[in-house]
């Protein structure tokens, strides 16, 4: 039956032989007009004359019968075509709702039974075969065409010219023979394809194809205010208000029904196209919105109004956002369409009972668009719902902060108002603190777009969050980026008064909402974090500690964040404004300590001395986060970061300078100054004078000095010390003239002492010094323990083995600028060996890295006393301080690489047996050994092609240092020999038994960890110096090597020794590769035969 159906349809809708066709009509609305009417009765004639339609022909009289609108005797070709095909659609229909029935009666729970597990189930009788749905939509497709678009209103729907070519012909058809009884034609389409949707085989092909027409055709019988009356031979009668009525619920469930994304785009193409805005109108690449013409006024408002229902209903955003961003790209387009569905989003729709219920019931949904999981859709969504966010605060900013902002920062609100009530479960759970921070980084950090209203609502919150950051810090969490990006962001954007408010908040320096002191952050189970209620600890102790400790680790992770603003000037403005506030605080002190000494508690009462007592102890608290807070600070951040620019380089100074003001009227003997603060203010006012002499100082870096004028003239009239006066006093002349007037002494004057002491005499009195320290000096050149007098000499700064030290000279334009010193080579030798000595470390320092420069420039006075040179530098040797004996290494190594038969037998003594000086201090003997070793090694890389015949005495001492008592020394001897080894290459194949003996033995049976390093160490060396020549030259020992470095890796307990081993084996396994597999290298060779 339902195959016979089928062929019924089939033969009403197949084309017939296109040839005999255009041979009988000459036009293509003629011809089509036949195919119309001979398929028509092809199929009546095979009704009445074939018996195997005689079930269809039943079935089709049954429905013919109920069908009223059915008219035998119409003259219209296609209107008669479309009657015949929607006789057999609804034919086919209640053939299927039969079966259908039938079916599942016999699926009853009792003949389940009797189906077993490996039985497929049965298929409904309203499943169809490919085929059959072909055949189904071309039926559905000549209704919709003949039978319903050609009586559509001018601008309602998509025209069917605008589809394709045939569309048009039968546009003209239709419309080009006078058509009567529009709207009841319309009518009947309408209904009998909404019948036939009812059952759902028929539904999926009606709605995925036809919706738009059909919503159309709905809108039209229903909501068309006014009708064009057409006469013609038969009056038409008017639909009734029931007619109206039926369509409007039909549409109004049809809406219901269907996916709201789709309702949405067809309710938007009905809109029509010329009035939409762009963003909205590229919602789909369809070729249809293009051709739209203006849709009339009733189907606008109409469209419109039904487009704000579905937005507000639940999960209306969602549908909307749905309708026009599915099938994007992410290309440019798609962010158009974000931006356009914002503004839809945030325009408060005409048919909305007010703005209020409107934002009310919308924004919860927006937030729920910022929590979707599917990358694409998330991504598309996340868009949306900020640009929607952003505008919302710029344009409706009391809505935007009470049904978006504050429902989504309220976990983080909950946090600073949790009641210790309910302290046995927590205040906010992980899910909600991840989605809170989560939602905060998407629209403030992501969105990107600072307004007042939003940096307001987020400065709220920001201790909160700054606290989580903290902890995050302390565990492993996924909330520490969003978290620290969301901080950066803030004070990224805000106002430099407001950052700074806001860091003094974060610093403890004022008072915050913080979170409740009962409650605190711990792990969650998914990597986040909880607000729950801390346990009460019972030791006043424990408490104080973990008050204390979280006070500092709070201010180290603020000093994180300001060292991530490199580019910013806000760590530099907030280091001024601490120190201007340490600047009132001093200024302060002196009153404040005058007005508690004067203080008469006998008049008052408990509670006010008690007041009086804690206000002092609150003032002393912030004194002391202040100080606290300013050491983290110079401790944690570079300078380049706190001082980027030369305005805040003069702030800086200008803060230091008015500090060292205070109180100077208090002193009156210069005695009772302090040297520190008088070299640490010479030192400030040597970097003023040093940015003065700046070769592009400009008029403007003059201006912002200006304020350095009171406080220097201060220091000018009432410091103690005269060096500082007159130095105060230049440079405000300097400042005030611009630079026009350089006074000469202030070049010398600007140079810091080695001795506070000393920095307030005259530069008269320091050459005097230096002509007798010259005097004394050629008189006692031979002492190795002479000393210079303390002096303002130009030897002031250790530098590189380059040997320059930096200082400020004179210009013929009384201007200085930053230039190196006299050329020390114009020095006598013998100042150098004298300074050499010298106690000042940095005078020493600086002597050595010359004479070491000399030495290898092979300078003749070097040469000539390069005993003494060697003295000198194995008396350095022993010297404490690092500077010192690593410039004492260096030149010894120089020394060797220079003369290395005779050094290098001097210096293997002192490594066998000790210092052999007769001022050694032999309590210091073990640390000397190992500082010689280090000049051996030194020596060792450096010896080069000489290795094999300098190498012999070397290795004999290093293989006797690895029986020394001290783990140290063995550990030094086998790092010397490995450097040693390295050099040897061929040489080394007689000694390598007996290095092969004593590394194995040594990694095997030593008991310190360090010693067994270095003894892998040596192998390690070894394979990297000889390298591929690893199997000529070690290849007796070779097997005994590797398998001491595979007992070092199943069996040494120490894991660096270990690691030792594996870099050993590897390069071992890369030297044998390149033995067995080498690398072939493709050559052309030219051979002249003869």
């Amino acid at each position: 039956m339902t195959s016979a159906i089928f062929s019924a349809i089939n033969t009403l809708t197949k084309p017939l032989d296109e040839a005999s066709v255009h041979d009988a009509q000459p036009t293509h609305q003629e011809a089509l007009l036949a195919v119309l009417q001979g398929n028509r009765a092809l199929l009546l004639e095979q009704l009445q004359s074939e018996r195997s339609f005689e079930e269809v022909r039943r079935l089709r009289e049954e429905v013919m019968a109920a069908a009223k609108w059915f008219s035998s005797n119409t003259e219209d070709a296609t209107w008669g075509f479309v009657q015949e095909c929607l006789l057999l659609l609804l034919t086919l229909a209640r053939h299927l709702s039969i079966e259908l029935e039938l079916f599942k009666q016999a699926c009853a729970p009792s003949a389940a039974k009797q189906h077993t597990p490996e039985m497929a189930p049965p298929l409904p009788p309203d499943i169809l075969s490919v085929t059959q749905q072909k055949t189904l939509g071309a039926a559905l497709q000549f209704v919709v065409s003949l039978g319903l678009c050609p009586y559509l209103a001018p601008g309602v729907g998509v025209p069917l010219g605008c589809r394709s070519a045939f569309g048009a012909m039968v546009e003209k058809l239709v419309r080009g023979g006078g058509v009567s009884a529009v709207g009841h034609r319309l009518l009947t389409t309408t209904n009998v394809l909404l019948q036939l949707a009812e059952l759902s085989s028929f539904a999926t092909l009606v709605f995925t194809h036809h919706l738009g027409d059909v919503m159309a055709a709905l809108c039209q019988l229903g909501y068309q205010l006014s009708r064009t009356e057409r006469r013609g031979t038969e009056e038409e009668k008017e639909l009734s208000a029931e007619d109206c009525q039926t369509c409007k619920k039909a549409l109004k469930s049809l809406l219901g029904k269907v996916y709201q994304p789709v309702v949405i785009k067809e309710l938007l193409i009905l809109q029509g196209g010329p009035k939409l805005c762009g963003a909205v109108g590229s919602f789909s690449g369809s070729s249809r919105r293009a051709a739209l013409g203006s849709a009339p006024g009733w189907l606008r408002r109409l469209c419109g109004q039904l487009l704000s229902e579905r937005l507000m209903q639940p999960n209306g955003v969602q549908a909307v956002v749905r309708a026009i961003l599915e099938g994007g790209t992410g290309g440019e387009s798609d962010w158009r369409k974000c931006d356009g569905v914002a503004r839809i989003l945030v325009a408060c729709p005409q048919q909305s009972a007010s703005a209020d219920s409107y934002y009310r019931q919308v924004c919860p949904q927006i937030l729920d668009l910022l929590h979707f999981k599917d990358k694409l859709t998330a991504h598309q969504f996340q868009s949306v719902a900020t640009r929607v966010a952003v505008s919302m605060v710029q344009e409706k900013p009391s809505f935007a902060h009470q049904y978006l902002l504050t429902p989504l920062l309220e976990p983080l609100h909950r946090c600073t108002t949790a009641s210790y009530e309910s302290h046995s479960q927590a205040a906010v759970e992980e899910w909600e603190l991840t989605r809170c921070v989560e939602d905060v980084y998407k629209i403030w950090v992501v969105g990107n777009s600072p307004s007042a209203s939003l940096l307001k609502a987020l400065e709220e919150v920001l201790p909160v969050i700054f606290t989580l950051f903290c902890f995050t810090k302390q565990n492993v969490s996924h909330l520490r980026a969003p978290c620290k990006d969301i901080l950066l962001w803030y004070l990224s954007h805000s106002e430099m008064s407001v950052a700074l408010s806001s860091l003094r908040q974060l610093s403890g320096l004022q008072e915050q909402k913080t979170e409740t002191a009962h409650f605190h952050f711990t792990p969650g189970s998914d990597g986040g974090a909880r607000f729950k209620s801390r346990d009460n600890l019972s030791d006043e102790n424990d408490a104080l500690y973990e008050k204390l400790s979280g006070e500092q680790w709070r201010l180290e992770c603020l000093m994180q964040l300001l060292a991530e603003l490199k580019d910013s000037d806000l760590p530099g403005d907030f280091l001024l404004d601490l120190l201007q506030e340490l600047t009132r605080w001093a200024a302060e002190a002196d009153k404040v300590k005058k007005d508690e000494q004067e203080l008469d508690v006998s008049t008052m009462t408990l509670l006010e001395v008690e007041g009086q007592l804690l206000g002092q102890a609150a003032r002393q608290g912030q004194r002391l986060i202040l100080l606290q807070v300013l050491a983290v600070m110079v401790e944690s951040l570079q300078h380049t970061v706190l001082l980027r620019k030369t305005t805040q380089v003069v702030d800086f100074i200008v803060s230091f300078i008015q500090r060292a003001c205070l109180g100077l009227d208090q002193i009156t003997d210069p005695s009772l100054g302090n040297p520190i603060e008088s070299q640490t203010l010479s030192m400030g006012m040597g970097l003023v004078a040093t940015l003065l002499s700046g070769p592009q100082f400009s008029a403007e870096d003059y201006s912002s000095m200006s304020r350095l004028l009171p406080p220097l003239e201060t220091l000018s009239q009432k410091h103690s010390e005269v060096g500082i006066q007159e130095l105060a006093s230049n440079l405000r002349t300097v400042i005030a003239t611009y630079g026009s007037y350089w006074p000469e002494n202030l070049s010398a004057a600007t140079q810091p002492s080695r001795n506070p002491e000393t920095t307030a005499k005259n530069t008269s009195v320091s050459s005097r010094k230096k002509q007798k320290m010259q005097t004394e000096a050629n008189d006692s050149q031979n002492s190795s323990h002479s000393s210079l007098p303390d002096s303002n000499t130009h030897i002031t700064h250790p530098v590189s083995s380059g040997g320059s030290a930096a200082g400020i000279t004179q210009h013929p334009g009384g201007r200085t600028s930053g230039n190196s010193a006299p050329c020390p080579s114009t020095e006598p030798f013998s100042n150098w060996l004298l300074e050499a000595c010298d106690p000042d470390v940095p005078t020493r320092v600086f002597a050595l890295r010359f004479l070491t420069q000399m030495v290898q420039n092979g300078n003749p006075e070097a040469v000539q006393a390069q005993e003494k040179v060697l003295m000198l530098f194995l008396e350095n040797l022993e010297h404490e301080d690092s500077f010192v004996y690593l410039s004492a290494i260096q030149g010894l190594a120089v020394l060797a690489d220079s003369y290395p038969k005779r050094i290098l037998e001097r210096l293997l003594k002192d490594f066998q047996h000790g210092p052999s000086l007769p001022t050694s201090n032999m309590a210091q003997s073990l640390e000397t050994r190992l500082k010689v070793g280090e000049v051996l090694m030194r020596a060792s890389r450096g010896v080069g092609e000489l290795a094999p015949h300098l190498g012999r005495p070397l290795i004999g001492v290093f293989l006797q240092g690895t029986r020394d008592p001290d783990a140290r020394v063995r550990a030094s001897s086998l790092s010397n020999l490995g450097e040693l080894c390295k050099q040897l290459d061929y040489a080394l194949g007689p000694l390598a038994h007996e290095l092969s003996s004593c590394v194995t033995a040594l990694i095997k049976t030593e008991k310190e960890a360090e010693v067994r390093r270095a003894a892998v160490h040596v192998i390690a060396l070894l394979l990297q110096g000889i390298s591929n020549k690893t199997t000529q030259v070690l290849s007796d020992v070779l097997l005994d090597l590797y398998r001491a470095l595979k007992w070092v890796v199943r069996s040494d307990p120490d894991d660096v020794a270990v690691l030792h081993a594996q870099l050993a084996l590897e390069e071992l396994d890369d030297v044998m590769r390149r033995s067995i597999f080498p690398e072939q290298k493709l050559e052309k060779k030219i051979v002249v035969l003869p």
